[in-house]
């Protein structure tokens, strides 16, 4: 996907604020924070939405959730709690078309959410 910013960023032509990277992941900080800590974590494999993923995908999701644990414990947000998220589809919010994860902390966070 030429045109996906977050493939870009996994690509490394755009440096996003990088805080964990392997060789299937990226995870970098929001530019639009909507906690003190917001971080996204993506798969570098273009994938649009939640939707697309397929039975063959099922480690990659458990990766993701992984990731998104590890960041919290280096971010000091384990113990006092954190949100993950996943928006499928504009309805839900999702504005990049390129699987994502939320990493949401760093305050308390109110529910039902938005």
């Amino acid at each position: 996907m030429t045109e996906c910013i977050f493939c870009k960023m996994a690509a490394g032509e755009i440096a996003p604020d990088k805080v964990y990277e392997d060789e299937e992941l990226l995870a970098f900080r929001d530019i639009n924070p909507q906690a003190p800590v917001h971080i996204l974590v993506i798969p570098r494999r273009h994938i649009e939405t939640v939707n697309e993923l397929t039975e063959s995908d099922a480690a990659l999701g458990g990766r993701l959730l992984m990731a998104a644990k590890r960041i919290a414990a280096d971010e000091g947000i384990d113990e006092s709690g954190y949100r993950v998220v996943f928006n499928c589809n504009a309805g839900a919010g999702q504005s990049v078309f390129h699987l994502h994860l939320h990493l949401l902390g760093g305050r308390t966070l109110g529910w039902p959410p938005g």
